[in-house]
């Protein structure tokens, strides 16, 4: 039994009973698949179907005017071959489905009563009148004056003490069961259904970009990491949608699985929100190889992080910059390693080469 203070009264004051509750089993995101093996799949699937969709564009030269770069540069300035990029594309996805089985089963299981947040709304109004007190304000006196014209406000103030709320029920010593205030319930689920994965994705995405950028930047700085390890990812100096994984199997572990795996268990995501996070992560880093400055794809506008921003990280005068990946660039505009100035000769000088290499080896076959 609790006590609170309304009205210069002190009065007892029981919180409303918790709704009983009977465990089911939630349907799977897709009927007639486990969620389990969808939170596998969902990512490799995605990253084909939109690699699928770009390498189609690519294909048959559907948009040239949002070309970063021409057909020329991409046979003439790569140093990896399509197969051995799907190779080794195949061979990162096969690692990072054994690590996402791993977790899977690591995942604690789901409680089956949830948290009443109705419950917690009601606790933290026992801290408002003292709060009140601290600025020089009496809750008591005001909560009395306006009990007649505004209840809940009057309620709230005085510690969350709302006699005029029961269940229309008595309990077994013939008092009345008391209720939540509708504005308490309505609470309750905006923190359950919006802050609180708000804040699980805001903290998932926020340490991707921090795993990612300082190895991403450690690879470039340190000569034999990059040597072993980064080095391939940039033979691809022209990069393209289905390239995006394209990555020495360790690094790809480390930087990719791996960082995305320990964002997904810190944020305590459930495996649905998983399946979102993880599908969205592989989406936006397929978009960022794309190759392709298209104005109505949605994903290079949501920040500056997209593919002009990260095709500027894969040239040979810009591979000291741009670091920043997949989400956004706050950690180059922190750390002073964003590129500044002008590309558009230096982008002009690479495709007159390309064209210049493209017709001394064809003269060459003549």
């Amino acid at each position: 039994m609790d006590v609170v203070m309304a009205a210069n009264v002190t009065l007892p004051e029981a919180l409303p009973p918790l709704p009983t509750y009977e465990i089911t089993q939630v349907p799977n995101l897709i009927p007639g698949i486990d969620d389990f093996y969808v939170s596998l799949i969902a990512p490799v699937v995605a990253y084909w179907i939109v690699s699928g969709i770009f390498h189609f564009i690519d294909s048959f030269d559907l948009f040239p005017q949002y070309r970063l770069h021409t057909p020329a540069e991409i046979a003439s300035r790569n140093r990896a071959s399509r197969y051995e990029v799907f190779r080794d594309v195949i061979l990162q996805q096969i690692i990072q489905m054994g690590v996402g089985a791993v977790l899977g089963l690591t995942d604690p299981l789901s409680s089956a009563a949830r948290r009443i947040w109705a419950t917690r709304v009601r606790l933290a109004q026992r801290a408002l009148p003292s709060i009140l007190a601290v600025l020089g304000i009496n809750a008591s006196s005001m909560a009395k004056s306006m009990s007649a014209t505004h209840p809940l406000l009057a309620g709230a103030l005085s510690g969350g003490h709302y006699p005029f709320l029961t269940t229309g029920l008595a309990g077994p010593d013939g008092s009345t069961i008391p209720a939540f205030a509708f504005w308490e319930i309505f609470v309750a689920k905006a923190i359950y259904w919006m802050i609180i994965p708000a804040v699980q994705f805001g903290v998932a995405l926020i340490f991707l970009d921090s795993w990612q950028y300082w190895l991403h930047r450690i690879m470039h700085t340190n000569k034999w990491l990059y040597t072993t390890f980064h080095s391939r990812h940039h033979r691809l100096y022209v990069p393209y949608a289905y390239g995006a994984l394209y990555n020495h199997p360790f690094e790809g572990f480390l930087l990719d699985t791996l960082g995305a795996g320990i964002a997904y268990k810190l944020s305590m995501m459930t495996a649905r929100q998983g399946i979102v996070f993880f599908t969205a992560s592989t989406i936006k880093t397929v978009d960022d190889h794309c190759g392709y400055s298209l104005p109505w794809d949605p994903l290079q506008h949501i920040s500056a992080n997209n593919a002009a921003y990260h095709d500027i990280h894969h040239q040979s005068w810009g591979i000291k910059t741009n670091f920043s990946q997949p989400f956004f660039t706050f950690w180059d505009t922190f750390s002073g390693t964003m590129w500044k100035g002008d590309t558009s000769l230096k982008y002009e000088r690479s495709r007159n080469n390309a064209e210049k290499a493209i017709e001394a080896e064809a003269k060459l076959k003549a």
